[in-house]
């Protein structure tokens, strides 16, 4: 097999193995995928050597709809405060989605998640990437006065954290909106500066008089 033949049995593989993960409920392996499949283990192992090389895949196939649409937000010309909005909003709707849809499998993949971290640290710094770009555009435009983008980075990502992290919206779903993301996004463009503005400035806590 040619690499771009292997690379597209790859991704059939992977979106196969989602699919009995759905269904049973279970994490699949090399060898589970090939016996579900009924197909000579050999096969699977052309395709995927070792066995993280089949959840590395997985893992790509569960991000890829997010990564689509980061990519369009990105190639979009909205001004820099909507295209923010757009850029959580988006994956936020896909992920609430996917929990609606099929508590018990997102689950599944939040628990893979944890334990196989490493696999889906790329598509993060990814994102990460993006939202660096984002918040130089806004800068560009007099928004976030003052501060270092990796700043703005951890501040703007410790705020909007629970619309993107997958086991906060299988958690508090019921309680995250649209609007209020909207509302977050504005406050953070209209309010986010160097500035002091007083609620670091007092040296210790004091009895209410």
């Amino acid at each position: 097999m040619s690499e771009d033949e292997i690379q597209q049995e790859r991704q059939r593989l992977a979106r196969l193995a989602m699919d009995i993960m759905e269904r049973t409920g279970e994490e699949v392996t090399r060898a589970k995928l090939a016996s579900e499949l009924r197909v000579a283990r050999a096969r699977i192992d052309v395709v995927f050597p070792e066995e993280g090389d089949l959840l590395e895949a997985v893992t790509g196939e569960w991000f890829a709809p997010k990564l689509a649409v980061m990519d369009e937000v990105m190639a979009s010309d909205l001004p820099p405060r909507r295209k923010m909005y757009e850029f959580f909003a988006r994956r936020f709707l896909l992920l609430r989605d996917q929990f609606k849809d099929d508590p018990a499998t997102f689950n599944l993949y939040i628990e893979m998640g944890e334990r196989y971290f490493d696999y889906a640290r790329s598509y993060i710094d990814l994102a990460d990437h993006y939202l660096c770009e984002l918040i130089a555009e806004a800068q560009a435009d007099g928004h976030f006065d003052g501060l270092g983008i990796n700043e703005v980075l951890s501040i703007i990502n410790q705020t909007v954290v629970c619309y993107i992290q997958p086991y906060m919206i299988a958690m508090i779903h019921q309680k995250l909106s649209e609007e209020k993301l909207a509302r977050i996004i504005d406050t953070l463009f209209d309010g986010l500066s160097v500035a002091d503005r007083g609620a670091k400035g007092v040296s210790g806590l004091r009895a209410a008089s």
